[in-house]
Formats: structure tokens, sequence, C-alpha cells
């Protein structure tokens, strides 16, 4: 209820944990039964859209902006992001600004994003490569359903 008093959309059955931390709720949209845990962060000076069953754990980092560096007043830069349907970042691990991620797509614990996720890829390391796919049937919607191709 808090954070749609600060202008967060959220769809119905979201779960946020108490101890998680939302930057700027007004730039927050999540469809249905979305989860981010206990010490999560969300920095997201752009919007941040989280589609269904999507779920953040503990402790991961979704990190929304950077500083231009070769600018003298090294201003700060911002990315809309999306986090697709059935995705999950995993305990610890980070997304870097600008970074999408497919839907049903898995960070592993620990692991550090620095390009987009493909649909339904598992990535893990530093920095994220795809190690394996994740089953489509693991995930019950439709390709229409996911705005899969």
């Amino acid at each position: 209820m808090l954070l749609r008093l600060f202008g967060a959309k959220l769809g119905p059955r979201c779960h946020f944990y108490p101890k998680a931390r939302i930057w700027a709720p007004w730039n927050l949209l999540c469809d249905d039964r979305v989860s981010v845990g206990d010490d999560a962060e969300l920095y997201n000076p752009s919007t941040l859209t989280m589609g269904s069953h999507c779920i953040v754990s503990q402790g991961a980092y979704i990190c929304g902006a950077t500083h231009e560096y070769n600018d003298p007043a090294f201003r700060l830069v911002h990315f809309p992001m999306r986090l697709g349907a059935y995705s999950w970042i995993c305990a610890r691990a980070t997304v870097n600004p600008g970074v999408n991620v497919g839907a049903g797509a898995i960070l592993a614990l620990g692991s550090v994003a620095t390009r987009d996720l493909e649909p339904f890829g598992i990535y893990a390391g530093i920095p994220a490569r795809k190690v394996k796919e994740r089953l489509r049937s693991a995930v019950p919607m439709s390709d229409e359903q996911l705005g899969l191709p």
C-alpha cells in the first residue's frame, strides 16, 4: 500500500518484503504477482517495468543509472528497463544500467548482467554468460502473453 501511495503501479498479489528498497516508486510498473526480497534494491530513476511473476531475490541490485564519465559535469544518465515475465534475478545478483531481462530468463546467484538477457536463458558469472536454456514448459503462459515473437 505504501508503494502505491508514492505512485507505484502494482498489479494484484505483488509482494515486496519489508527491507526491499525502491528508489523511485513513481517509476515502478509491476504486473501481477511480482516479488522483491529483503535487501533487494531497485535503483530506478527511469521507468522500471516488471512482468508477471518476476522475482528479484534478497540482496539483488537493479541499477538503472550511471554517470557520463567523460563529461566534466559527470552528469547522471538513466535508462528505462524491463524485467520480463517469469524472470528471476537470484540473490546478490546485479543488473547493470540499461540491461533488459527477457521473459523466463534467470540471472544466477551473485552474477552481473552487463548485456540484455535473452528470453529463457540461464546466465551465470561476472560478467554473466549464458550457461543453458530454461525449459519453455516451466512457464505457463503463451509466447503471445509473454510478448515474444
